[in-house]
């Protein structure tokens, strides 16, 4: 790849000539990625440049790249497949950006014209197949499984597993140290149901409980509704809703993300609500983005500009609406770890620090590079594992500076990440979710 960038007028010209012979329906627009003016504020920013130095690994080569393929002078194959599957989508370099390039759509657009124009190798075809289409959408599997990977756990056959070194043998060992544990009782069991405020009724609103939350971060989805009920909130937990589509979006599978965000719309759009809340900042970037996936003119355009309006993350609801529940003494040092797609993609930053500044007794301290990513990003520690674990080691690094007794954040992916983290550095500190802290200051002594 030619390191030299090309003018505004030159790439324009190009791009016109090349545009008619261009078939696939989602890719990278010239209207979004020529407003990269190639400054460079980017890459200090981004965690792949970050580890390998490498141009193509940032945020301002991969989209040089994107204008190549989309020009027809680099060729849309391994090389790259490669650069782009390596990005996080942390959007880290949006925050940076003086020009205001949008790198998340246009990364999320360049995965989808990999998913139409490059055939992956048969194994990864098949699982992504089988993940996105198969699974997410469908919350009975999801039980299903999670009653399998329960099993494994209690059974004794995760520790046999771990003991004979057959994980290591199939190169499964430090995805397995990443898993969390499963719930012994699913969220799935509180949908269609509506919780009640607590005293005067402040806000009606709707909680969106996520996938694989809903198996594996059961107790934080109670947390939150806890926590919005003892702030004069009365939570609707609707019946029909489904995955958000996040992990699909990213992973540039858009018909399936445009299929689930139908199903959410419906779902949430039923009933008048104050507000839309997710506790999980990746969701929620995605939630917020749903006019994304419809075009101008398509029907539900209006019905998804509409949900947009209502959603927000917890913490950025609960700092706007105030706290109104009583909270006890709380003794407790904790930095927080930003997540990446409530600070770069939702760009809520102040929220959750004020809410753990309202908690007495709490000591907050920031760590150095807590708007760095810890790795986890969606899916990326399964399919890009060894540069997610030295993204991890370098967070916990950080982490250590602080001496905090609890790493809190604001995204069940980042809570698993930091877990891992935290037992492989045996510190014995606690991951929480911001609204976790909330709710134990909440609860009685």
């Amino acid at each position: 790849m030619s390191g030299v960038p090309i003018t505004h007028e030159e790439a324009q010209r190009e791009f016109q000539q090349t545009l008619s012979g261009f078939s696939a329906k989602d890719k990278p627009e010239y209207e979004d990625y020529s407003h990269c003016i190639h400054c460079g504020l980017c890459l200090n920013q981004c965690p792949t440049y970050r580890l390998w130095g490498n141009e193509a690994d940032s945020p301002r080569g991969r989209i040089r790249q994107m204008l190549l393929v989309d020009q027809g002078r680099l060729e849309l194959g391994e090389s790259f497949v490669t650069h782009i599957d390596r990005c996080l989508d942390c959007r880290a370099c949006e925050t940076a950006c003086p020009a205001g390039v949008q790198y998340g759509k246009l990364v999320e657009m360049a995965r989808a014209q990999i998913e139409q124009k490059y055939k992956r190798p048969f194994v990864s075809r098949v699982l992504r197949d089988f993940v996105y289409r198969r699974f997410l959408p469908y919350p009975g599997r999801i039980a299903a499984a999670a009653r399998l990977l329960r099993f494994y756990e209690k059974s004794g056959l995760r520790a046999i597993a771990r003991g004979t070194g057959i994980l290591h043998l199939f190169g499964m060992q430090e995805r397995e140290r990443l898993m969390p544990r499963i719930d012994s009782k699913f969220f799935f069991g509180e949908l269609g149901k509506t919780f009640p405020a607590n005293g005067t009724r402040r806000a009606r609103v709707a909680f969106f409980g996520g996938c694989i939350a809903q198996v594996m971060f059961s107790e934080l989805n109670r947390a939150t509704v806890r926590v919005l009920q003892a702030n004069g909130c009365e939570v609707v937990v609707p019946a029909g809703q489904t995955c958000c589509g996040a992990l699909a979006a990213h992973a540039g599978i858009r018909d399936v993300a445009r299929d689930l965000a139908r199903a959410n719309l419906s779902a949430f759009l039923s009933e008048d609500f104050d507000a839309i809340i997710t506790n999980s900042a990746g969701c929620g970037s995605t939630l917020k983005e749903y006019t994304h996936l419809f075009p101008s003119g398509d029907v539900l355009r209006e019905p998804a500009e509409k949900f947009e309006r209502k959603m927000r993350d917890v913490t950025e609801f609960l700092a706007d609406l105030g706290l109104s529940a009583p909270l006890r003494q709380t003794p407790l040092r904790v930095t927080y770890q930003d997540s990446c797609h409530l600070v770069h993609g939702q760009k809520v930053r102040e929220a959750p620090r004020k809410l753990i500044r309202a908690v007495p007794g709490v000591e907050l301290v920031e760590m150095p590079l807590s708007d760095i990513c810890c790795g986890a990003a969606g899916v990326y520690n399964i399919t890009e594992t060894e540069a997610s674990l030295d993204l991890l080691e370098r967070k916990m690094d950080s982490v250590e500076q602080t001496k905090a007794q609890a790493i809190v954040t604001a995204n069940p992916g980042c809570i698993i990440q930091l877990r891992a983290g935290a037992a492989a550095r045996g510190t014995g500190q606690e991951v929480l979710h911001v609204v976790e802290l909330l709710d134990r200051a909440s609860t009685p002594a």
